[in-house]
């Protein structure tokens, strides 16, 4: 039975930190019944966010009566509760409304929700909190599933919206391809997964491998990357999902403009080329891979300018270079056909 969803941002709209939103609105609008920010209550989605149509902003839960579940919205840094939405998830509890939460402070484990939670029978779901303990063991790994899996210059620059679209124009074309969830977001998009960047560490690569073998019965695995192994406070996560998943191929993802790492604008984010390098290597340390493409997010640009971009990087890179939004996944997802056609070789 489809979800009745509020999204709850109350105040947070930019892109980065409204990610869950912005993507809930692109991928399951058919289920989103509002957005809760008071800041903008009366707006509609598609003036808030550009995306969503006539999706209302709302400044108060009665104004969606028929909702049955509030989403938190927003991706912080460090993923702690805003202080203005601690109102508005109690207000959503009462109401007996499911509330889920993809920040890694765990709604189940606050006191207060918690118990405002279970006097008035309310579900409350944390997206992150997880159980894995199991190490890898590179057993199992079947050779006839393509594994290719989406890495970035930096955090926040679409690699899970690439995975998607990419997986979504392989089944469309009539192909056996899995979106692969690493992050809270896609969990909530696609029903399953495992928050990667959640885990402990040692069991990271354990966790990535997991997935692998939960899905290798498709026959092409997207699996969805996180942070940046140039960044200096997410690289780890990234070094262990990379080793873990074993990829056959790799799509680099960068967005336009950007020159500095997300939250440390003194840390320059290294040339493209360095960072395939980069990837390449510690990826074939594993299992042979390499970087069939490249992803370009151009939210800041024009479409003239994207398509000036990506002409740039194809001569650059020498490599099929697209944005997946503006543009579509098809020259990417010829390159991961190519590839699957070579390994089977």
């Amino acid at each position: 039975m489809p979800r009745k969803i509020v999204l709850l941002t109350a105040g947070i709209t930019g892109a980065g930190p409204a990610k869950t939103a912005i993507n809930l609105i692109r991928y399951k609008a058919g289920e989103v019944v509002a957005i809760f920010d008071q800041a903008h209550s009366g707006k509609t989605s598609q003036q808030l966010f550009g995306i969503g149509g006539a999706i209302p902003v709302i400044g108060s839960l009665e104004s969606a009566p028929d909702a049955d579940t509030l989403v938190v919205g927003v991706a912080p840094t460090g993923g702690k509760l805003p202080a203005e939405m601690r109102a508005v998830i109690l207000d959503a509890i009462s109401k007996k409304m499911t509330v889920v939460s993809g920040l890694h402070e765990f709604l189940s484990q606050d006191s207060e929700i918690a118990r405002a939670a279970h006097e008035h029978g309310a579900k409350l779901f944390d997206i992150r909190k997880n159980a894995e303990r199991d190490v890898a063991h590179r057993r199992g790994i079947g050779e006839n599933c393509l594994r290719i899996h989406t890495v970035g210059h930096d955090c926040n620059v679409g690699k899970m919206v690439v995975s998607l679209e990419l997986s979504l124009a392989l089944q469309k074309a009539g192909f056996d391809a899995k979106f692969v969830a690493t992050g809270q977001t896609g969990i909530m998009i696609e029903g399953d997964g495992c928050p990667i960047d959640a885990v402990v560490s040692d069991f990271v690569n354990g966790a990535a491998e997991k997935l692998v073998l939960a899905n290798q019965h498709h026959n092409i695995l997207l699996i969805e990357g996180q942070g940046s192994i140039a960044h200096p406070r997410y690289s780890a996560v990234t070094l262990g999902l990379l080793h873990g998943c074993m990829p056959d191929g790799l799509i680099l993802c960068c967005e336009m403009g950007r020159e500095t790492v997300a939250g440390m604008d003194s840390f320059r984010i290294p040339p493209l080329s360095r960072l395939r390098e980069l990837y390449e290597t510690m990826g074939n340390l594993m299992h042979p891979c390499k970087v069939i493409g490249v992803a370009v997010n151009g939210r800041r640009f024009s479409d003239q300018q994207v398509e000036n971009e990506c002409e740039r990087l194809k001569r650059e890179m020498v490599l099929p270079v697209c944005d997946v939004l503006r543009q579509g996944p098809y020259e990417l997802m010829e390159a991961v056909l190519k590839l699957k056609s070579e390994l089977k070789k």
